[in-house]
């Protein structure tokens, strides 16, 4: 095989020195050259294991083959047959955990990067000019109420209407899209994409209600008694969660949710434009591995600060976050300290944090995750001096809607419990996916949940119904 062929085409990237000072996107997509040249690398093997890697399902070797042509807008047509989100998918889901992962390239080379195509045929169509929407079906007479405009909710929303019903989505913030505006950075993600992505669903005849917290603002039950024949749930898990030592309760002590949403939503990132208030620390720690942590690290950065840790009580092996985030946080001047974990907080006189108190840790045995449980090492107490600590480590699941809604079942963790293959909850008409059902997980992921629960939605509203 040819020696260009083994490795995927690079992907155009700002400068470390630059980009850190910047919310700007930090990767910039490729030319057509090298989007052709990359899709020159597929195998076109019989089996395509890569569509089944995808949980939405993309004719993957198809769009890819479409590229290869140089077919653009037909690649992009292809995997809109199964994804209305194409341009977030091909920058923030994590491939090399799905498609990528089994690719048949993959097993002696570098896989086919398919997200990095995906994302080029998407913004490609976006540079050419107004996106068509797909011709209307004719009306069932079928309404569906959507509750949550993130990833799990457009996708549920845009394929129920696809199939000619009246979908309707509920939208606690004042934008819609839930995490992918509130929890993802606008240099990993810009909010014009997101909003471009949005307003794609509203034209396949999608109504959005910003502004109404169901569980407050409306029931369950009330949409039931104002014609609704079936609702989905898609709030996700929004609940921070913290690690319960002394000191979280100081002034400059934030949950990775909090942070990120003041960031995100009241654009902190376009300072001094507008003045959101939030702590710009000069030191800050975030504490975590995962790709949350790894968005806050940076977006402290970005703020200002003049040095941000990320504090992490396992080695970089054990990281869940993306291997490109992990690269890109250190490539800008994150101090990653790996093996350590916080045990106190502590504030001056005022009540604001000052420093962080840490352990160090070793490694042992594998625990219920699968990675080595990380065991405090006797006499290893350190501080670290900060102004700002971030707690990047995981959310539970959003209580408000369940706890306003009697006969709807719920875990331990508080988890809507539903069915994995059809979103049907306890409730009859109710369905579920995305975070709330399955803690926090991927976009790609909560898209397959609302893709399976619209399929069973159109059976349930197309047979008897409630």
């Amino acid at each position: 095989m040819e020696d260009w062929k083994k490795h995927k085409q690079p992907m155009p990237r700002q400068d470390p020195r630059v980009r850190a000072k910047n919310f700007d996107e930090v990767a910039l997509g490729y030319t057509e050259e090298q989007a052709v040249r990359e899709a020159e690398r597929c195998a076109r093997c019989k089996n395509s294991p890569c569509v089944e890697g995808c949980p939405v399902e993309i004719d993957i070797p198809g769009f890819i083959e479409l590229i290869r042509q140089g077919e653009f807008l037909g690649a992009i047509g292809k995997i809109k047959e199964k994804n209305v989100l194409p341009a977030i998918c091909g920058r923030v889901c994590p491939q090399e955990d799905q498609c990528e992962k089994v690719c048949v390239l993959g097993k002696k080379f570098e896989p086919v990067a398919i997200g990095r195509l995906e994302r080029f045929v998407a913004d490609y169509e976006v540079a050419k000019g107004e996106v068509p929407a797909p011709p209307r079906p004719a009306p069932t007479g079928k309404r569906i109420a959507v509750v949550g405009s993130g990833p799990a909710g457009v996708t549920v929303a845009a394929d129920l209407a696809r199939l000619g019903h009246s979908v309707t989505i509920f939208e606690a913030f004042h934008k819609a899209g839930g995490v992918l505006v509130y929890g993802i950075p606008e240099f990993r993600l810009p909010k014009a994409v997101v909003q471009r992505e949005v307003d794609f669903v509203l034209r396949l005849g999608v109504e959005l209600r910003l502004n109404h917290v169901v569980g407050r603002t409306i029931t369950v039950d009330e949409l039931f008694a104002d014609g609704y024949d079936a609702v989905f749930i898609a709030v996700g898990a929004g609940l921070p969660r913290f690690m319960n030592i002394p000191g979280e309760n100081y002034n400059g002590v934030y949950s990775a949710n909090e942070f990120l949403t003041r960031s995100n939503l009241m654009k902190a990132y376009r300072f001094p434009e507008y003045d959101t208030p939030i702590s710009r620390g000069k030191r800050v720690a975030v504490v975590g591995g995962g790709n949350v942590a790894m968005d806050a690290a940076r977006t402290a950065l970005r703020l200002g600060a003049e040095h941000v840790y990320n504090v992490y009580r396992r080695s970089r092996q054990e990281m869940p976050a993306r291997e490109e985030e992990i690269v890109n946080a250190i490539e800008e001047g994150i101090d990653v300290q790996f093996l350590t974990n916080p045990v106190r907080i502590l504030a001056d006189d005022a009540g604001w944090v000052r420093a962080i108190e840490c352990v160090k840790m070793r490694l042992g045995e594998p625990d219920d995750s699968g990675r080595r449980r990380p065991i405090p090492m006797e006499g290893s107490e350190h501080t670290i001096d900060v102004d700002v600590a971030v707690m990047a480590i995981g959310n539970g699941a959003n209580p408000l809607l369940p706890s306003a809604t009697p006969g709807l079942e719920t875990n331990k963790w508080g988890n809507i419990v539903a069915d994995e293959e059809t979103g049907e909850t306890s409730m009859e008409g109710v369905y579920a996916g995305g975070d709330i059902v399955t803690g926090s997980a991927t976009v790609i992921l909560a898209m397959g949940a609302g893709r399976k629960s619209a399929r069973a939605i159109h059976d349930y509203v197309m047979g008897s119904g409630r």
